[in-house]
């Protein structure tokens, strides 16, 4: 009989330990955000990042880091973010373009001084290129990509094998340091009102230096946020008849142009407009698939898309398993003719 009370005294105690200890993590579980922008504009799926921060900490912080004129560019903005309790802006020129070099490094000491436990960012180039190096200054675990998040701040959800599965893992580690995938969370609003805090950066020299980059520059929708994609493949056969095809038919539906990786790699299109699992994920209300096959990879980018429609002339194409409107037709010829109508559809 003592033996049983005592065993049962035990896991009383245990349990309460680990309620205590979860319950400890959630009242002291601290988010930054880190916003990213871009000529003095902030970029859109920040506003995702700051919603799964919230999941964890309903007063979380922003930080913006960058020269001081586009710190002085994008703070109004970042301010109305709505869920931000403040905003704390670090301004220094070697902070330009966001090196990881000198970005990462003066992150790894700020986290600490401010007691942070959770470090978001959007899962785009920039958060790909500033947080793994984040993390290992930290020598902390790298989240990436993670598409939900429990409110104990320890777990979260990601997908693995080009989303045909999906991993739950639990993260132990003082700082969290994790990407999200933006598709994934709703946009945070812009109704808030957040105090703002100037931080004086130490920084140190970097042997990176910024030399130049080379923009593409669009009059359509940017291909991360567009309400509607058309996205075309190697089946276009050249950069010539790619544009001639697409650009119609994004006008047409007032959509920014996508890629398959075929076609990048054909150089048919630019980089920047690859959609896929080494792209861009992407999640329209509508998205044409315009002579792509459907490879898994392809699929990983753009499947949890609203309304997919498929043009292949191989009836057997993998797009068509994923599709929810699909045309068995030679593109060269059903697109031209979807074009014409579409004008009258509008009107």
């Amino acid at each position: 009989m003592l033996l049983r009370q005592v065993a049962s005294a035990s896991r009383l105690s245990r349990s309460l330990t680990a309620s205590t200890s979860t319950a400890s993590s959630q009242r002291f579980a601290s988010s930054l955000v880190f916003l990213e922008h871009k000529g003095g504009k902030l970029n859109d799926s920040s506003l995702s990042a700051v919603t799964a921060a919230q999941a964890i900490d309903s007063n979380a912080s922003g930080i913006v880091i960058g020269s001081k004129k586009d710190v002085d560019g994008v703070l109004e903005q970042a301010k109305k973010i709505s869920g931000l309790k403040t905003i704390y802006t670090a301004s220094h020129d070697s902070f330009d373009h966001t090196l990881a070099e000198t970005v990462a490094p003066f992150l790894a000491k700020f986290l600490p001084s401010k007691s942070i436990t959770h470090l978001f960012a959007a899962h785009t180039a920039v958060g790909k290129n500033v947080f793994p190096r984040t993390a290992g200054i930290l020598d902390t675990s790298m989240i990436a990509d993670i598409i939900a998040v429990e409110s104990d701040g320890n777990t979260f959800t990601r997908p693995i094998y080009a989303g045909n599965a999906i991993l739950k893992l639990k993260c132990n580690d003082e700082i969290k340091v994790v990407t999200v995938r933006t598709t994934a969370f709703d946009k945070a609003k812009l109704e808030g009102s957040a105090s703002v805090e100037e931080v004086q950066p130490q920084t140190e020299e970097a042997a990176t230096k910024f030399v130049s980059e080379e923009l593409t520059v669009s009059s359509r929708p940017d291909l991360s946020s567009a309400p509607r994609v058309v996205s075309g493949g190697r089946a276009l056969k050249s950069k010539e008849t790619f544009d001639e095809v697409m650009d119609p038919l994004a006008d047409a539906l007032g959509a920014a142009v996508g890629a398959s990786r075929a076609a990048v790699d054909a150089g048919y299109a630019d980089n920047s407009l690859q959609v896929g699992q080494t792209g861009k994920v992407v999640a329209p209300e509508l998205y044409v698939a315009v002579g792509i096959s459907g490879a898994i990879q392809h699929l990983a980018g753009m499947k949890e898309s609203k309304m997919i429609v498929a043009i292949n002339k191989d009836p057997d194409a993998p797009i068509f398993q994923v599709a929810d409107a699909g045309l068995v037709a030679d593109l060269f010829t059903a697109v031209p003719e979807l074009v014409q109508k579409l004008p009258k559809a509008n009107a």
